[in-house]
């Protein structure tokens, strides 16, 4: 089963008025948007715990709010370890006092607002900060003619690129996070899987892989040929042992095949994928946010298919090329909350390789465990 699943919309290009929901099973905390870079594919990331979903910051609504958005680059920023600070040049406001600054902050969002002139500007909006803070430790000041306001982060060894969660600071801060440890995009479309691959591996410079392409060099015709002479049990059991091969690569996105032919649709050609992060990218056919869900939901639960195997589950309303990078900054942004969640994953999978990748991930057997006798070793006296 999955270890997580997250919830992450994504707009289908194709209907610019409907979103559709991402999931994660276990790992949820909060819910907050996410910046993309285009404002028809919005995103939002749903992340629960036992406590419910945090509630997002409070809307802005006033008849003198400044219509024009605030430069997304109008501050200095700078991480000090324990804290964050964020400096906004206000010198041009003519703001008369402390009295006329409102910053708004939660433990994942940030806005920040200024009267001038008698009306009220935004200064910043920040719906996604790259991680979580202790809001109510947020301190704020000017300081000659710049605001200043000091964050303090929930983890204070995480090294914060910027203030927002985007895809420049997510490439940039998730090397941190994986160590080293290998990526691989699964699901039904080789398509896809190979798009968001090579996003991925070009953002955070891994390299990028491709099974298709290999098994392709290798057997000198192409996969639907290979299929259509030989069946897909031979390429699926071909794909394996390419597997095998690269569960020792660090440092690499791996596009795996979709469909009945390729190993991740099959529960007994898992042993080799689980050696790094595995993120499924799936189509969804629900009508709306919350049959998305529920069909995220279902699929984790009865884990009917071999995808659910997956450590972090990323749910598409619809698929376009030209948003391949909004998909990819969502399976960065649910694999920085995957390794947040649990610190020693990139250790626990480096063990399972050393291990050499036996079939018992998540629950690592003593050395000299037989995975075909399933009988653990005897304990040293």
């Amino acid at each position: 089963m999955a270890s997580s699943l997250l919830y992450c919309p994504t707009l289908p290009p194709q209907n610019p008025n409907k979103t559709l929901f991402l999931s994660t099973r276990s790992l949820s905390r909060f819910s907050v948007s996410l910046t993309t870079r285009s404002s028809k594919l919005p995103f939002f990331l749903h992340w629960r715990s036992s406590g419910g979903i945090l509630p997002r910051p409070p809307s802005v609504s006033s008849e003198h709010l400044s219509s024009a958005p605030a430069d997304s680059k109008n501050y200095e920023f700078s991480d000090t370890g324990g804290e964050v600070e964020l400096r906004l040049d206000i010198k041009s406001l003519n703001v008369e006092s402390s009295s006329d600054v409102f910053v708004d902050a939660d433990d994942t969002a940030l806005l920040i607002r200024a009267k001038s002139a008698g009306i009220l500007k935004t200064l910043i909006d920040v719906k996604q900060l790259f991680e979580r803070v202790k809001s109510s430790e947020t301190i704020w000041y000017i300081d000659e003619e710049q605001l200043v306001v000091n964050l303090k982060k929930f983890n204070p060894d995480l090294k914060w690129p910027d203030i927002l969660e985007s895809w420049e600071s997510l490439t940039r801060g998730i090397s941190q996070l994986l160590k080293g440890t290998s990526i691989y995009i699964i699901g039904d479309s080789t398509e896809i899987n190979e798009a968001v691959a090579k996003e991925i591996a070009t953002g955070i410079g891994y390299m990028p892989l491709s099974t298709s392409e290999l098994l392709e060099q290798y057997a000198q015709q192409s996969i639907d040929s290979w299929v259509a002479s030989e069946g897909a049990d031979s390429v699926a059991e071909a794909e394996g042992v390419v597997l095998q091969n690269l569960s020792s690569q660090a440092r690499a996105v791996v596009a795996t095949l979709g469909g009945k032919h390729g190993a991740a649709s099959r529960f007994d050609r898992w042993r080799h994928i689980h050696a790094g992060f595995s993120v499924w990218v799936s189509k969804s056919e629900a009508p709306d946010e919350a049959s998305a869900k529920e069909e995220a939901r279902k699929h984790v639960q009865e884990g009917s298919v071999a995808y659910t195997n997956a450590d972090v589950v990323v749910k598409i309303g619809g698929w376009d090329k030209d948003y391949t990078r909004d998909v990819a900054q969502c399976c960065l942004s649910a694999l920085k909350q995957l390794t947040l969640s649990d610190k020693n994953l990139t250790g626990k999978k480096s063990l399972y390789i050393r291990l050499g990748c036996r079939g018992d991930w998540p629950d690592i057997k003593p050395p000299g465990w037989d995975p075909s006798s399933g009988v653990d070793p005897p304990m040293e006296s």
